[in-house]
């Protein structure tokens, strides 16, 4: 019998290959929370063609693209990073990233010159279960669990992430990362 992975804050899901949900077809989603009422999450490989000064007006000029994080709360930012020493109130959520803090601190360190666009993800809205409800879907087959790894939200190209994590789980996932997006049937 195959052991089941847990779930847990900071892991990476992946939706499985062929999941018709266009929220969520071939997604990479950065778990942020989890715990027996619900959980959050970001989607990190989907952008919205916006950058953070078309979204706030108050934002220092910075040259950093909006990602789409999921369905919920599309009127809310969220934005994780690699300065969670130097960003008050930040929470770690993997190793070498963070989630949130305070946001004038945050324009600061970007004003200063502490913050390069490299080093953070902003996102509109974001991904939610209600509790069990996550675990419903991975019983499903719906997600692949996979480790998070700052590379992938900070050095992979977003069109790249979803196929470069299954790829990384290695043996039946490596070939599971080559299916084509779309197949057609010549």
């Amino acid at each position: 019998m195959a052991t089941r992975a847990t779930v847990k804050s900071g892991q990476l899901l992946l939706a499985e290959p062929f999941m018709i949900d266009p929220n969520f077809r071939r997604a990479a989603v950065l778990l942020c929370e989890h715990d027996v009422e619900g959980s959050l999450g970001l989607v990190l490989n989907k952008l919205t063609g916006m950058g953070i000064n078309d979204v706030l007006t108050d934002m220092p000029p910075f040259d950093a693209p909006v990602h789409y994080g999921g369905p919920v709360h599309t009127d809310s930012l969220h934005f994780i990073h690699d300065v969670g020493d130097l960003l008050e109130d930040s929470l770690p959520v993997a190793n070498g990233v963070w989630w949130g803090g305070d946001f004038e601190n945050l324009k600061f360190l970007i004003t200063s010159g502490l913050l390069e666009p490299h080093r953070i993800r902003f996102f509109i809205g974001c991904a939610g279960w209600s509790g069990g409800q996550l675990e419903e879907e991975m019983e499903t087959g719906s997600w692949v669990i996979s480790p998070m790894d700052a590379n992938y939200a900070f050095n992979s190209a977003p069109a790249e992430l979803w196929s470069q994590a299954m790829f990384n789980k290695g043996n039946r996932f490596e070939i599971i990362a080559d299916i084509p997006e779309y197949v057609s049937w010549n």
